[in-house]
């Protein structure tokens, strides 16, 4: 069984963080634009909702065979809380697969952060067992599509709950 267990990963601009429930506070300002839920629905969460939430992702996956790996994106320079990516990785037996994603707050979009760090992770997912690497997008985000081709998936012909399945096969 494999168990991936999140570690600082350091890009050019960004730490990504191991996530933890005190980043909740920050992650709520971050987060906090309605329209960051244009393609997912719902709406933002209030720190405490956020808290609650981290606290179970920190508990982990109640599924054998499944790993929550989730970080927050530091901005270095600004020394500030933007996003976050994160991986549900599941074991089988060819290794693992990961479903990833990410999310970065509106007044740090269109700085290529999400590109960093969802690169980031990719390159760290390379370093482990995972053998295909995994995204679903809403057809109308084309930021996230850009995203998703920056870090080396394509889109493929599967759909899933009304978003198009990227891939990336880890040779």
């Amino acid at each position: 069984m494999i168990t991936l267990v999140p570690e600082t990963i350091h890009t050019d601009r960004l730490a990504l963080l191991p996530l933890e429930a005190e980043h909740a506070e920050e992650m709520a300002v971050a987060l906090s634009d309605p329209g960051l839920h244009t393609f997912t629905g719902g709406t933002p969460d209030t720190a405490q909702e956020l808290r609650a939430r981290y606290e179970r992702l920190a508990a982990g996956s109640p599924r054998p065979g499944e790993t929550w790996c989730n970080w927050v994106l530091r901005l270095r320079d600004a020394a500030c809380l933007t996003g976050y990516v994160q991986a549900t990785v599941t074991a089988d037996d060819r290794g693992a697969a990961a479903e990833i994603a990410w999310v970065v707050g509106t007044p740090w979009q269109r700085r290529g952060i999400a590109t960093e760090a969802a690169r980031g992770l990719v390159a760290w997912l390379r370093n482990h067992p995972v053998h295909t690497v995994v995204a679903h997008i809403h057809p109308d985000h084309k930021a996230s599509a850009a995203v998703a081709t920056a870090a080396g998936l394509t889109p493929t012909d599967q759909w899933h709950d009304g978003e198009i399945r990227w891939q990336l096969t880890i040779g």
